[in-house]
């Protein structure tokens, strides 16, 4: 392989190595404004926009094991990658196409499965990272909480009969 193809492979790969995942956009339509807005957008999510040469993908996506996305490598392709955070980055990249309509949705990969370009519409349905984090801890917590109000309730009864005999008690002296 020439010195200028191994250059580009490796760095294609280096973008691939930044997340789990990798969404392939036709960007034909998109003007260099545009590009730089979209950019500004995805960084906000600590993710990446790069055009690049369908072969070289091919090349460096073979390298990493990555499942064959041929189907979508037609005609010009840029990916988005980086950040921790896919549903943010495909809503993100979502409200984007939907504002501009000028880049389109090819596909993708998730944790080295194949994804359609209507899956990354669905992805981007998701809540938001640090949503799902509270809602699983909620759902860890709540075995606790419930036992802990069992365990409360039977002192709280024993309480409740004792002071209700204290109650009877002290009405009987008074009278």
């Amino acid at each position: 392989m020439r010195a200028e193809k191994k250059y580009l492979v490796d760095e294609i790969g280096s973008h691939l190595d930044k997340s789990d995942y990798v969404f392939l956009a036709d960007y034909n339509y998109i003007t260099v404004a545009e590009t730089a807005e979209l950019r500004t957008t995805l960084a906000e999510h600590d993710a990446e926009f790069h055009v690049i040469k369908n072969s070289m993908f091919r090349l460096a996506a073979k390298e990493r094991e990555f499942p064959s996305l041929d189907d979508h490598l037609t005609g010009p392709t840029a990916i988005v990658v980086g950040g921790d955070n896919p549903p943010g980055v495909a809503k993100a990249l979502g409200a984007f196409i939907k504002e501009k309509k000028k880049v389109e949705l090819k596909g993708g990969l998730l944790a080295k499965k194949l994804l359609e370009a209507q899956d990354i519409g669905e992805l981007a349905k998701l809540p938001p990272l640090p949503v799902v984090q509270s809602q699983f801890l909620s759902l860890l917590n709540t075995p606790a909480r419930q036992t802990a109000t069992i365990v409360q309730a039977v002192p709280q009864g024993i309480l409740n009969v004792i002071k209700s005999r204290s109650d009877q008690l002290a009405e009987s002296e008074a009278a």
